[in-house]
């Protein structure tokens, strides 16, 4: 049997456990998993591309166990009435090769990408951070400011998004939950004063929603919003500068779809696993300017099905189901099929 969590069952996990509490523990999970990155299988994802948006599948093992994601990104889905991105996720025993466990991983992607962007903030920007920048108020940008309060306790938020309806939407659900939120009228405003910038916008285009001039000394910035070829956030002359350092999950897969999309292979990346194992340093001064050009790798929602499975197993928030063919001679898949039909 294989042990399954849908819709219904995630959103009563969130729930229960509550979205901060959820996003810490994952975040173990990632940075634990990244500590033992030479031991996972890694190649950048499988995308299928198309003018309507891009299908993916997100695959890694660590030897004992193999996990997937499949997950879609179309931009213009919203104005349909569809989201922008959905996906489900699966881990499997390699010993035998069945499935042990699936899940939905919409909203688990959500909390997945809000985790990684805790590890890479507590492990790069300064420690005395208090106010993030929000530059897209969108489906992730809830998850992203709980994430940061969760690691550096920030819960000072600047906001700026082209709809206010978004912006409204993110004061709503952040307010009561204690944060103090200032609605700015563009990007720039939003960077001032800033410790943290998050950028985090769905447009698939080589957008520059953050420039140049509003990028100061000792600033964090986590890009997260280009995650593919054709799709960045970053004005480009950020990348130049001397004072920033850019950090990544995995070059192969950030050369073809992150801020670096358009670097020569030779362009200077620090992988951030080689940080978390201290094989090499982070942050070096307080004025330097750290960027965490993050697209999302495949280790991430290994980690972040290890967690949820390991929290839900055994318990009413998951449900056991029959996805194996597995007739009692393992060479008689046809004898599963029933009675032969009669001839003639």
């Amino acid at each position: 049997m294989t042990t399954f969590v849908d819709v219904p069952n995630m959103v009563r996990w969130i729930s229960d456990r509550g979205v901060a509490n959820i996003i810490g523990g994952m975040a173990e999970y990632i940075r634990s998993d990244f500590t033992r990155w030479e031991h996972f299988d890694k190649t950048p994802r499988v995308a299928s591309h198309t003018p309507f948006g891009v299908i993916e599948l997100m695959p890694t093992s660590d030897g004992e166990t193999y996990g997937f994601k499949y997950v879609n990104g179309h931009p213009a889905n919203p104005a349909r009435g569809f989201q922008t991105v959905t996906a489900f996720g699966v881990l499997a025993d390699v010993h035998n090769g069945y499935p042990t466990f699936l899940t939905e991983m919409t909203l688990l992607t959500a909390l997945r990408t809000a985790a990684t962007s805790a590890v890479a903030a507590k492990a790069l920007a300064r420690p005395d951070s208090q106010v993030m920048a929000m530059v897209g108020a969108g489906s992730q940008s809830e998850f992203q400011a709980l994430a940061m309060r969760d690691a550096l306790g920030i819960d000072t938020l600047r906001v700026f998004d082209v709809d206010p309806d978004a912006t409204a939407k993110l004061v709503r659900n952040l307010e009561p939950l204690g944060f103090t939120i200032t609605v700015c009228g563009s990007a720039a405003e939003a960077t001032r004063g800033a410790d943290i910038v998050t950028t985090c916008t769905a447009d698939k285009a080589l957008a520059t929603v953050l420039h140049n001039a509003d990028v100061v000394p000792g600033m964090h910035l986590n890009a997260i919003g280009g995650d593919c070829p054709g799709k960045t956030e970053l004005d480009p002359l950020i990348l130049d500068r001397s004072e920033v350092k850019v950090f990544v999950e995995y070059p192969p897969q950030t050369f073809i779809e992150g801020e670096i999309q358009h670097k020569s292979p030779d362009f200077g990346v620090t992988e951030l696993w080689q940080v978390l194992t201290g094989a090499v340093p982070g942050r070096d001064s307080e004025e330097q300017i750290t960027l965490f050009d993050s697209v999302g790798f495949a280790v991430e929602d290994f980690s972040a099905l290890r967690y949820l499975r390991d929290d839900v197993t055994g318990t009413d928030l998951a449900d056991e189901i029959d996805l194996i063919a597995a007739p009692e001679d393992p060479k008689d898949l046809y004898g599963l099929v029933g009675a032969f039909s009669p001839v003639g």
